[in-house]
């Protein structure tokens, strides 16, 4: 279940079970990748499209105090993608007026830049289905088959140059860039995680921008900097990677499709040779402008 993404939205109010069953049918008739199963053929997986048909929605009936193990249960299902498609639905049900709608991906067929068209023309759906007619969405310009496609053949083409300047940029780099810890690394990785939230007071984001803007760069590349800097200081050495997800949309006849395109880049900060602050944003500047150009090249 680890690369199960889980989606939980509270609906408050009167709600049409048959009017949301409807529509999320809708959102995967309009996106072929939410039903494309994954089935091997001499030992390659490979896409095939179902046709559209009915999804599921069991509603659920359950308390507020049962609420999160219950959503964890039914998000830590796994998919077997041979045969079953990468989407799966319930609805919750805590009292006449408060549902929650639970929609769990596969990573294979989402990325985080997916939930916003996702959600989007659900909400068109629904609100087409409560008053009896289907949702009146232009057709999408492409499916991700279409993006599959385009991929294969630009790296037919364009692989060899993408694969020559990745091994130019990270030529002899550390097989781990390490930092003094108070326990050692674990022999299995337990896939369990947190979230620290650390807030930027309004004018300090300010003051970020305005550098940002004066040095020709992005509030990301100012934030990779300082952590650059951070992590060098806290004894990681001169030599610092990042790996860092790029949205992978490099066509905006992608932009309104649900499906899997994010990629992780390499991007190693020199911070050798005590260069001043505006100076290192400079490196990494150059260094993200050139990964982002080869950002076609999978990450594995």
């Amino acid at each position: 279940a680890t690369y199960n993404i889980p989606l939980a939205l509270r609906l408050k109010g009167a709600l049409d079970h048959q009017a949301l069953q409807l529509a999320l049918t809708d959102l995967v008739t309009r996106h072929e990748g939410l039903r494309t199963v994954f089935p091997t053929h001499e030992g390659t997986p490979h896409q095939r499209i179902l046709p559209p048909t009915a999804i599921d929605l069991p509603l659920i009936t359950t308390t507020e105090e049962g609420l999160t193990a219950r959503l964890a249960d039914l998000s830590a299902a796994t998919f077997d993608l041979a045969v079953q498609p990468p989407i799966r639905t319930h609805l919750l049900s805590v009292g006449e007026q408060e549902h929650i709608l639970l929609v769990v991906i596969h990573h294979i067929a989402s990325d985080g830049w997916s939930n916003g068209p996702l959600f989007r023309d659900l909400a068109t759906a629904y609100e087409a289905r409560t008053e009896g007619t289907a949702p009146g969405w232009e057709p999408l310009p492409v499916q991700y088959a279409d993006y599959s496609l385009w991929q294969q053949q630009l790296l037919g083409s364009d692989e060899e140059r993408q694969l020559d300047y990745w091994r130019a940029v990270l030529a002899d780099l550390p097989e781990e860039a390490t930092l003094p810890a108070d326990r050692p690394r674990p022999a299995t990785a337990s896939n369990r995680g947190t979230t620290h939230t650390v807030h930027c007071p309004a004018d300090l984001h300010d003051s970020l921008t305005a550098l940002a803007q004066e040095t020709g760069s992005t509030l990301f590349m100012v934030a990779q900097a300082a952590v650059s800097t951070l992590l060098s200081r806290s004894g990681a050495g001169h030599d610092i990677p990042l790996g860092s997800p790029v949205a992978g949309r490099t066509d905006p006849a992608l932009d309104d499709l649900v499906g899997f395109f994010v990629n992780t880049l390499v991007l190693r900060t020199d911070t050798s040779g005590d260069p001043s602050f505006r100076e290192l944003l400079g490196r990494v500047r150059e260094a993200d402008l050139a990964a982002w150009s080869h950002q076609d090249l999978p990450f594995d």
